[in-house]
């Protein structure tokens, strides 16, 4: 046969050296993916079989069958599924197609922050793990439904290429050969074999079968040579009962099945009967996937219909804000040969997704308001991790708004002047607390957006509002003020933000009309300023919405805010041009000193009010149109000032 050489694509050589050298301590994991693959083979031909069933050509008893030979160092995995063609072997085994790989190398690269581990079951590149413990991988394989002639040999030692040719194969499915490493024959140890199959892999639903071990009666083991026997339970882990099934038992599943690399914060294990009868096991779990935001397909639900398989990541069975859920949905209601097409119609995925969502959005509810510590502990360590995604559910599923919106956390000016539990993470406060707190007279909710918390906390929009009492929300993630410009209230309490329109705080009418009278006086001054900045800026006026700072740039009450500007540009969106108000605060002492300025000596003025507004907007975080002109004018005035 004429053999065929093919480079990697540059990503599976970057993964190839970085796995290699990086993760030796947990290379024992390559079983559990070799496995895993091979019980997906045999899904697929299962399912596909269900409209084709010739393609199982009278072999219908799928299995891995794992086989090791210590005296020349091999280790075989071999499963009789769905196989592989040679197009396949070049697009699966030679390129990684998964969206995430540049960030799945970049975290690889940095192995003290990341558990690289554990990031080759998140990103689905398993099967190049074996070269941890192999220095040369044969692939043989025959697709389900192909002449035995047209089987396929793929091989490569891992140094950057890889070797096909066409092979006569009598079976269908994929038989993997390692040749292991020295260092690592230990798993050519029939022991070592079991002990880790039944770590990682005693949840798959198809035999697992090893080599019978000897007894100690050689007679037995010589009648026995040759013979395997299943290792792992082979039952479906969600139709054992929950008082059956161990912690660890469960966290084995969700780290193999679900593909995780982190443990489960929590799960839900109902088996529900009536009008719809389905089990559901979820799983939330204690980390965020490094493509939460981007937009890529990760591995969800995984929908089996009687227990038969039918597909992975299943969109349909959960709303896009709870994407993070992982597990299992094994429905009684829907038919074997359901697809895509038909979940998308069909009225029993609405009625499921509708349960689903529910039990998962109780669950929460169940942990956060909980009177025991650690629930409510624990609930606060699933918020911080996927509180930003919760949130888009305010917006995009008015149906259960009421039931997510005491979900809903927030850190605030508040409760950064709490002490947080022991071993949590930072204090946040919900809608409802909030609300609870306000002081008479408030009658809003205020919040300040900003591309981080320390920019937050440093915004001078936040002063007068602090002294006045009034606490307000930091929304620092990209999704919050796209949900509060949408959601406009919570509980009958409209949202605000405390960067735009005119700031109300509830005061006297003595101190307002004192504002009025000095706006009068400022009058002058206010209109030098307005004409001085031109058309960047629609006004210019007093308030009293500073303490210690001399100005602030805030939006129309209807505009768009610094923060969602710069998200935009980020996103590569056009930004509209918009003109800013310019608020001073007539208590400061450089403000008054301008003002009496330029009733005496209005030279150089303009430069001083251009630096004001700059200044104003470093300060929320937003960008300057001409620095360059900014640091000139800074030097100009420091040179005057010490002179």
């Amino acid at each position: 046969m004429t053999q065929t050489s093919h480079t990697f694509q540059t990503e599976v050589t970057q993964l190839l050296q970085l796995m290699i050298h990086s993760l030796y301590s947990e290379r024992e994991i390559f079983l559990r993916e070799l496995v895993s693959n091979a019980s997906d083979a045999c899904d697929k031909l299962r399912f596909k079989a269900l409209t084709d069933h010739a393609l199982l050509a009278g072999d219908e008893d799928l299995k891995v069958k794992v086989r090791a030979d210590t005296e020349a160092g091999t280790l075989t995995i071999e499963d009789n599924g769905i196989g592989l063609t040679e197009a396949d072997a070049i697009e699966h085994l030679g390129t990684i197609a998964k969206s995430g790989t540049k960030e799945f190398v970049a975290g690889l690269q940095d192995a003290q922050k990341t558990d690289v581990a554990g990031m080759i079951g998140q990103f689905g590149v398993g099967f190049y793990s074996a070269f941890m413990v192999a220095d040369k991988i044969v692939v043989e394989s025959r697709a389900a439904g192909a002449s035995s002639d047209d089987g396929v040999r793929w091989e490569s030692t891992g140094d950057g290429s890889y070797n096909t040719e066409s092979i006569a194969r009598p079976q269908r499915g994929t038989t993997i050969t390692l040749h292991l490493k020295d260092d690592a024959k230990e798993f050519a140890d029939g022991w070592r074999l079991r002990s880790l199959v039944k770590k990682y892999s005693d949840y798959v639903g198809y035999p697992i079968m090893l080599p019978k071990q000897p007894t100690g009666d050689e007679e037995k083991d010589k009648a026995a040579e040759g013979e395997l026997e299943q290792v792992n339970s082979g039952q479906a882990l969600w139709t054992r009962p929950r008082a059956d099934i161990t912690d660890e038992q469960y966290k084995e599943f969700y780290q193999g099945a679900c593909h995780q690399w982190d443990d489960p914060a929590t799960r839900i294990h109902v088996n529900v009967e009536g009008t719809l009868e389905f089990t559901l096991l979820l799983f939330i779990p204690s980390q965020k996937p490094m493509d939460l935001f981007n937009g890529t397909k990760s591995r969800g639900l995984s929908l089996y219909v009687k227990r038969v398989f039918i597909m992975d990541d299943c969109e349909e069975l959960l709303p896009e804000y709870l994407r993070f859920v992982r597990g299992v949905v094994d429905s009684d209601d829907l038919p074997l040969n359901v697809s895509r097409e038909i979940l998308q119609e069909n009225a029993v995925v609405t009625k499921l997704r509708q349960q689903i969502t529910k039990r998962v959005l109780d669950h929460l509810k169940k942990l956060a308001t909980s009177e025991d510590d650690e629930e409510r502990k624990l609930f606060a360590t699933i918020e911080d991790q996927f509180g930003a995604v919760l949130r888009e559910g305010l917006v995009n599923d008015m149906a259960n708004k009421d039931a997510i919106q005491p979900l809903v956390r927030y850190r605030s000016t508040w409760t950064e002047t709490q002490e947080p539990p022991e071993d949590a993470p930072a204090l946040k406060t919900s809608i409802t607390d909030y609300i609870e707190r306000m002081p008479e007279g408030q009658e809003k909710i205020y919040y300040v957006s900003a591309a981080s918390l320390a920019a937050a906390k440093a915004s001078p929009h936040l002063e007068g509002f602090v002294k006045k009492g009034y606490e307000v929300l930091y929304l620092v993630d990209p999704v919050d003020e796209w949900v509060a410009s949408n959601l406009g209230e919570i509980e009958g309490k409209q949202l605000a933000s405390v960067a735009k329109g005119a700031a109300e705080l509830g005061d006297d009418d003595d101190t307002k009309k004192a504002l009025e009278e000095k706006q009068e006086g400022y009058k002058d001054f206010l209109g030098f300023c307005q004409e001085s900045l031109g058309d960047g800026i629609k006004e210019v006026r007093l308030t009293a919405r500073l303490t210690d700072s001399p100005c602030c740039l805030v939006a129309d009450e209807g505009g768009m805010s610094t923060n969602m500007e710069e998200m935009m540009r980020r996103f590569g969106q056009d930004v509209p041009t918009q003109s800013r108000i310019l608020e001073l605060n007539p208590e400061h002492p450089l403000v008054q000193s301008l003002q009496q300025r330029h009733g005496s000596d209005s030279e150089g003025l303009g430069d001083y009010i251009a630096v004001l507004r700059d200044q104003a907007l470093l300060a929320e975080g937003a960008r300057i149109a001409d620095p360059a002109a900014f640091a000139k004018k800074i030097t100009a005035i420091m040179t005057s000032a010490v002179s």
